[in-house]
């Protein structure tokens, strides 16, 4: 492939040179002899800085959306208004267009993308459909499960793994698209065919400011970023945003599917929830349809509405559907238990806003009151540094609301002073007036959570999640709540089975 065939349907102000090109990057530690190198304005950084050592490294040719970089002698060169939607066109050149051959479904929303994108999976995976998956947790690209270092990569990096899941032939693939990878423009190109949203609460202000600004983001999906808008639009109608975007998007998409608890296109009957399970029929277009999923909660009957929504899009069957959220046991660092053989349950869950923590005690509070016991929820959570300050408060008021007792730590602090952050969120857990502890060392938290539990009771470790990693002022730091949960039952004498592959 020839420069100006990668350049093909970009943005360019001004180009010479046509070298053969054997890679793009936008990183230039990554830059082998005969790439092309965009270098691009990012949030941190600016990749025009790094021009030169892309050219060192063996750049053949550099497109920059810096009109004040001077062309180098004897190189290829492109000056293009805009770094992002550039690399977005030459990765989708390079790789042959390839989210042109699948089926894309996106998913965006405040909270429920990965259960909904893993349930929309397992949906597909029923329905005899190859499929990739990309979002916070993992990414699942031709039978490998692979590190995700953000919800949605960068459009090279989401090109490259397209190009590869159709290379292994894959019919769909299923994404979470976060707010910022819209307003960064990393999915400029990609035409999806259905698009789900899932809900709108507060979080990412410290990005993009205010709500508005937050929705406005969400709706780029609706809207199409450098395409049409998605074929079909599956959204909730029991949250405010969802209904906004159904009226948004009904002349804009072919096919408008709502669904709601007990309105909409697609909504639940006879639903009953139990520590083992939920079951409940859920009514769609075409019909009843039973489902029985090991996963619990309210919340997690929006997720299946939302996937069921999705995957009759895709014209999956009813037995499909049924089949593959049954088949889905469990998604890691949602409602993810952790069983020693202790007389109390313990918990982890992503769960890192105050909408989230709600949702979370409830469906706890649920459990130990469902089983008639006596039982207690316990919950430990703290606030991510360097992120929206006054969520913090809220998020102490929903977890002291929800709960009986409360140890308020450390979650990601990042460059911030720990003790800073909870001086932030004890403001709303004061107003409860529930019992707490503060202990901003984690591992101490959980093993203090776990030394104040009693039998029957529910031990919630919120906010981090399928997190591997702790990030301080000091680094990254390998930490797992599951992994930490079973050290603190272990030195409580209960026996823990290894780890599971991937857990």
């Amino acid at each position: 492939m020839t420069f100006q065939q990668v350049l093909d349907g970009a943005e360019v102000l001004a180009n010479s040179g046509d070298p053969a090109v054997s890679s793009v990057e936008y990183d230039s530690r990554r830059v082998k002899p005969g790439c092309v190198f965009v270098a691009m304005r990012g949030e941190a950084s600016d990749g025009n800085r790094f021009i030169d050592q892309a050219i060192q490294a063996g750049a053949v040719a550099v497109v920059t959306d810096s009109a004040l970089e001077k062309p180098r002698p004897g190189l290829a060169w492109a000056v293009v208004p805009n770094g992002r939607r550039a690399l977005a066109r030459l990765s989708a050149n390079f790789y042959k267009k390839p989210a042109e051959r699948i089926a894309v479904t996106g998913i965006t929303g405040t909270n429920g993308k990965s259960t909904t994108a893993f349930l929309v999976e397992a949906i597909l995976t029923a329905a005899g459909r190859k499929s990739a998956l990309i979002g916070t947790i993992e990414y699942h690209v031709a039978g490998k499960v692979l590190p995700a270092p953000h919800t949605t990569p960068e459009a090279l990096d989401l090109n490259r793994i397209l190009s590869e899941a159709v290379g292994n032939g894959a019919t769909d693939a299923v994404m979470e698209v976060s707010s910022h990878a819209l307003a960064q423009e990393r999915v400029f190109g990609v035409p999806f065919d259905v698009a789900v949203f899932t809900n709108l609460t507060r979080d990412h202000l410290d990005y993009h400011r205010t709500m508005e600004e937050y929705f406005a983001a969400k709706r780029v999906l609706f809207e199409g970023c450098g395409t049409d808008a998605p074929r079909a639009v599956v959204t909730n109608v029991d949250d405010e945003s969802g209904a906004k975007l159904a009226e948004f998007s009904r002349k804009r998409s072919s096919v408008m599917l709502k669904y709601g608890w007990q309105r909409g296109d697609l909504h639940a009957e006879k639903v009953e929830i139990t520590t083992r399970g939920t079951r409940l029929d859920v009514i769609t277009p075409a019909g009843k349809i039973a489902v029985f999923s090991a996963l619990i909660g309210r919340v997690n009957v929006y997720n299946i509405l939302a996937a069921a929504g999705a995957c009759y899009a895709r014209g999956c069957s009813a037995e499909a559907m049924a089949a593959g959220i049954d088949a889905l046991a469990c998604v890691p660092g949602r409602f993810e238990r952790v069983d020693c053989g202790q007389p109390f349950t313990v918990v982890v869950d992503y769960a890192h806003t105050d909408d989230a923590l709600r949702n979370l005690t409830a469906l706890a509070r649920e459990l130990v009151s469902g089983a008639g016991a006596k039982g207690r929820v316990l919950t430990v959570f703290g606030c991510g540094g360097d992120r929206d300050r006054n969520k913090r408060p809220l998020m102490g008021e929903a977890a002291g609301r929800g709960s009986d007792f409360v140890v308020l730590t450390s979650d990601n602090p990042r460059s911030e002073d720990p003790l800073a952050i909870i001086n932030d969120a004890v403001v709303g857990l004061q107003k409860t007036g529930v019992k707490y502890s503060v202990e901003p060392d984690r591992r101490k938290a959980i093993g203090l959570a776990m030394g104040e539990a009693r039998p029957g009771d529910v031990v919630l470790l919120a906010g981090k999640g399928h997190e591997k990693v702790q990030l301080t002022r000091a680094g990254s730091m390998p930490f797992d709540d599951l992994e930490v949960a079973r050290e603190a039952l272990r030195a409580a004498g209960f026996e823990c089975a290894a780890a599971k592959a991937g857990t």
